[in-house]
């Protein structure tokens, strides 16, 4: 794997709206950095509401000057949840210049058919090829294997406007601004992946180490990185080293996404995950998604001063 440090671009300020995740709070109160959706409209309280649901899917936009470049992190889970709150938000599709997946899981990859289908041109999505393995499993308490259902087909992504750029190495995108890590160095001794996690592969079930799982890094100019991760499988530490080293910047602003900590196995490494970001010392923490409920709240409990909490329809500006 090559780690040279990439020339990604500094940028001068990035938004971050969150069209999907698991938690929506439509009373929650703005701050300097968030804003909230309103659910007043014309001094009527909106009649309908942004959906959440078990999934993450983000409009990333990243400014340098006077460009602009907006681009797409994953498509949550159900067909119909992120284009729901796309028309909610009043956010319009065609801003969208490109659409990195963070892996092929089907809770990252829902939506994404119908927005290619409301599209109106050819578009890169930026993916790992390992994304496109079928099948996986999970292993049940019981020994049973439960198999994943297959959402992302090469061969009908093939027959949309999607143009697919398949990359296991760190690869920039939006004018240089946004870089996708591709595969993700695993260095901690406790960042271990999803253990009941199982792949078919040369007709052998063996264990699946979700090697397509990726991040997307920017670099905030005179602040530092910028760290979005989908679910990190790879582990969130990991993904956070992985970043610095491959973009030789040091410096990390904000970490936010899903960072894959919830159930009994995961919580054995909540300590471990929080102490080594203490010292990584983000500004800002917003976790997401699959985190799940008491890791977040130790997250709360632990960065007092930087956590963020995130909710469907919320915006975070991190301005140089």
């Amino acid at each position: 794997m090559n780690n040279l440090p990439v020339s990604l671009k500094t940028v001068d300020h990035v938004e971050i709206t969150t069209l999907i995740d698991n938690y929506v709070d439509l009373l929650l109160p703005p701050s300097d950095i968030v804003t909230r959706p309103p659910i007043i409209k014309a001094g009527k309280i909106l009649a309908d509401t942004l959906l959440a649901e078990h999934g993450l899917s983000l409009l990333v936009t990243v400014y340098q000057g006077e460009t602009k470049h907006t681009i797409l992190f994953d498509t949550g889970y159900t067909k119909v949840g992120v284009l729901h709150n796309i028309e909610q938000l009043g956010i319009d599709l065609e801003a969208i210049e490109a659409i990195v997946l963070s892996h092929g899981h089907m809770d990252h990859t829902g939506s994404l058919y119908a927005i290619l289908d409301q599209l109106p041109g050819p578009i890169p999505l930026v993916v790992h090829p390992g994304a496109f393995h079928h099948p996986r499993f999970t292993r049940g308490p019981d020994g049973s294997l439960r198999q994943w259902p297959q959402t992302l087909i090469r061969d009908d992504l093939e027959r949309t406007n999607a143009k697919i750029i398949e990359s296991k190495t760190p690869i920039l995108i939006a004018n240089n601004l946004v870089m996708a890590t591709g595969e993700v160095e695993r260095t901690t001794g406790f960042e271990k992946g999803f253990p009941n996690a199982l792949m078919e592969k040369n007709g052998e079930t063996v264990p699946d180490p979700i090697a397509d799982d990726q991040s997307i890094v920017m670099n905030l100019s005179g602040k530092g990185l910028v760290v979005i991760s989908g679910c990190a499988h790879a582990g969130i530490v990991n993904t956070v080293e992985f970043a610095r080293k491959t973009t030789g910047e040091q410096k990390v602003h904000a970490v936010l996404g899903g960072f894959h900590l919830t159930g009994p196995f995961f919580e054995k490494i909540h300590d471990e995950t929080i102490q080594e970001l203490k010292k990584i010392n983000p500004e800002i923490v917003m976790p997401m998604h699959c985190t799940g409920w008491k890791a977040i709240h130790r997250f709360a409990q632990e960065f007092t001063s930087s956590f963020i909490l995130s909710s469907v329809g919320s915006k975070l500006t991190l301005a140089a």
